[in-house]
């Protein structure tokens, strides 16, 4: 398995190899990532070995940056041969990120059968490169099939989501979190690394609903934003009340999905996928920087179902945030409404149909 950087290409590949390791206990897998990626992190704490080499992506503003990069890339590229001569493996899967793309080119050099996900509306260059070689290229959106040109080699699975979102429980999570059973919960995110945008309009709905009875906002704030956000509470003289938390990464997302009422997020596709797994509805705000606005199209899917509310950047204002947020929270039939359809557009059997897929390539 290799991919990573950020959560969303790590968790698709440990939600594959969880099923595999599911149908074959006996299987080995080694998973390989960049140095630099959360990937060192999360993949030992799911009980996989883990390989990483020196990748790094291109640099669009500086191209004297690159130099390094080249030699980066050729160093794992060399890394990435020797860990395949050492390993052995049957086939290797690609999900996206800097290491994906050196360890998939070199298996099929390698004459070793490969595979890759694509995770987002709008498909990455690198898996419209590796496209060629591999077997199949699986799709978490259909849509993402227009920007492709073997469509034999196509297959629209969904984005795999771990097991731990399926079949969620409110009740239990709330009672798991320390969470009262009634009120009304309010989860915001904005990735690993946390989004500026919605952290700085969810400090006004913090401050908004700071000390009030019967609602709880959570703020995964990300790892680049807590601490700069926590220091600037302390030099206003500000303090979250009880029924606030801030947190620098949200460690157990499935149970805050379970447990929330309605969730403000980006829409990466990993989240999208979690979110409507989970049956939660959502305001979606998706990050304009993104190649071919894919966050946008991921959460277009949802919204025209009627389990989420797409919200542009360029609208997105803190009263009026706050004016959406109260409209939901005092129609429990609507977010009852949206809470269906949004589990409607889960992607439930997605791990199922790549595993089939790959597993059943091998078997033949």
């Amino acid at each position: 398995m290799t991919g990573g950087g950020t959560g969303g290409h790590i968790y698709p590949a440990i939600a594959i190899a969880d099923e595999i390791k599911k149908r074959n206990p006996d299987a080995d897998i080694l998973f390989v990532g960049a140095e630099r990626g959360l990937e060192k992190k999360l993949v030992p704490q799911r009980g996989y070995q883990i390989k990483l080499i020196p990748v790094a992506g291109f640099n669009r503003k500086n191209l004297l940056k690159n130099i390094a990069v080249i030699r980066k890339l050729m160093k794992g590229n060399a890394q990435a041969k020797k860990i395949i001569e050492d390993f052995g493996p049957d086939f290797v899967v690609g999900t996206g990120g800097y290491a994906s793309a050196p360890m998939v080119k070199t298996a099929q050099k390698m004459k070793i059968p490969t595979y890759i996900h694509e995770q987002n509306a709008y498909p990455g260059v690198t898996n419209k490169l590796l496209e060629k070689g591999v077997r199949k290229v699986f799709l978490g959106f259909a849509k993402a099939a227009e920007y492709f040109k073997k469509p034999e080699k196509l297959v629209v699975a969904g984005n795999p989501v771990r097991d731990e979102f399926m079949n969620p429980d409110r009740e239990k999570a709330r009672a798991k979190l320390g969470f009262d059973r009634d009120e009304f919960v309010l989860l915001a995110f904005g990735g690993s690394q946390g989004a500026g945008r919605i952290n700085k309009a969810m400090i006004n709905v913090i401050r908004h609903y700071n000390g009030q009875k019967g609602i709880r906002i959570c703020l995964g704030a990300g790892s680049y934003y807590y601490a700069a956000i926590m220091e600037s509470f302390r030099d206003e003289g500000f303090e979250p009340a009880d029924n606030i938390s801030i947190m620098e990464y949200i460690e157990d997302m499935a149970s805050y999905l379970a447990a929330a009422d309605l969730v403000v997020s980006r829409s990466g596709a990993l989240t999208v996928a979690e979110t409507t797994v989970s049956g939660t509805p959502a305001l979606f705000i998706p990050s304009p920087m993104v190649t071919g606005n894919h966050q946008y199209y991921n959460a277009l899917a949802v919204a025209e179902a009627g389990g989420a509310i797409i919200i542009e950047e360029k609208d997105l204002e803190d009263e009026k945030l706050i004016a959406q947020i109260e409209e939901l929270k005092a129609s429990p039939e609507r977010l009852g409404e949206m809470a269906e359809k949004s589990r409607m557009c889960g992607p439930v059997s997605a791990t199922g149909i790549i595993c089939d897929g790959i597993l059943g390539d091998y078997a033949n």
